[in-house]
């Protein structure tokens, strides 16, 4: 396993278990975290509170690397994600994209169909309206 890939294992298992703490020490300070549909924002400090608020009101979490490939700086995952909250668990199909500079993660996109994760999580659903 590269280094690359196995920062990004780490990165998942931390986020996974809410401790930031950890998974933030692998990224640079001006790292711009992109969470499509729902924008980007860029800093520890504002991937911190997009993080926490999200994972707050679950009550466990899995996310499942199924797939990865590395190419250069850059690491692909596809993730199945899933998030156990009140009602049951909502599963959500991810791809993420990590893109290394000086051995840190500099950019970190993930993509995925809102309406997905919506239909599932209706609190959440209400919170964004």
């Amino acid at each position: 396993m590269s280094d690359h890939l196995a920062t990004v294992h780490a990165v998942i298992a931390a986020v996974a278990v809410k401790d930031y703490n950890t998974a933030l020490v692998h990224f640079t300070e001006d790292c711009e975290y992109t969470n499509l549909p729902m924008g980007s924002v860029v800093g520890l400090p504002a991937i911190r509170a997009v993080l926490e608020p999200f994972f707050a009101p679950t009550i466990a979490n899995e996310l499942l690397i199924l797939r990865t490939a590395v190419e250069g700086d850059t690491v692909f995952t596809e993730r199945l994600d899933r998030h156990q909250i009140e009602s049951g668990w909502a599963e959500l199909p991810v791809t993420g994209v990590f893109v290394f500079r000086e051995g840190k993660i500099a950019v970190w996109r993930e993509y995925f169909d809102l309406a997905t994760l919506l239909r599932q999580w209706p609190e959440l659903a209400a919170s964004l309206t």
